[in-house]
């Protein structure tokens, strides 16, 4: 689906984020890779989902009223068998409940168990416009706040800087005997990501966090779109 038409679609509807599905559509136009995932209402559904693709499973609250999921029990990881995959779904139900939260769905992806947790995020600056970061994800931006800034758009050697200047840049590299990051792939999604954030400046805040950067491709597992 075109972007512009998910943007409408929200302005019309008074929301500011975007749901975890409408996130995965805007990125799936600019091609950037995802984890397999899928948003339902029935439990069934998921449990289908689950026998398709196989485990570890991650499972997550779809809510206008939640930005920060895990925060209010909205997130349940390492889910490894159907009954988990049943309690899972009950519990996050339960957790909404308990602080009142709309439940338009919940979504379930699989999980990546291996590999770099990287970031890129974007942020509309009112002087300079739409910007771009790079760092290393998960827990690893808020405790090291290892992250490299560019103005949108960049250019291929800007993304490669980018990816160099973060002190994590060593890790990517291989640590330890672990394979080393495919460097092309993250150049490639900080490339699309700039490309999607100059053409739609309805963005203010964008973050996907982990993406997963393995020895042969990097993917996105989380994604938070925030429109002005």
């Amino acid at each position: 689906m075109n972007p512009r038409k998910i943007f409408k679609k929200t302005k019309k509807l008074n929301r500011k984020m975007l749901n975890e599905q409408e996130a995965r559509e805007v990125l799936k136009y600019y091609k950037i890779p995802l984890v397999k995932g899928m948003a339902t209402k029935k439990i069934e559904d998921a449990v289908k989902f689950a026998k398709k693709n196989g485990y570890p499973l991650a499972m997550k609250i779809i809510s206008p009223d939640v930005v920060h999921k895990t925060d209010v029990g909205g997130v349940v990881l390492d889910i490894r068998n159907e009954k988990q995959v049943r309690d899972a779904y009950f519990k996050i139900i339960k957790n909404m409940k308990r602080i009142n939260a709309r439940v338009s769905g919940i979504f379930v992806q699989q999980m990546i168990e291996n590999g770099y947790e990287v970031m890129v995020g974007g942020k509309k600056d009112p002087t300079f416009g739409p910007t771009i970061a790079f760092g290393l994800g998960g827990i690893f931006v808020e405790v090291f706040d290892d992250i490299s800034f560019r103005i949108v758009p960049i250019n291929k050697k800007d993304a490669e800087q980018m990816i160099r200047e973060i002190k994590g840049y060593k890790i990517l590299k291989g640590y330890r005997g672990k394979s080393k990051a495919k460097i092309k792939s993250l150049v490639d999604i900080l490339m699309r990501v700039s490309k999607m954030l100059k053409e739609n400046p309805e963005i203010k805040e964008l973050d996907l966090n982990p993406i997963f950067a393995l020895r042969d491709k990097a993917i996105v597992v989380d994604t938070r779109i925030i429109c002005e």
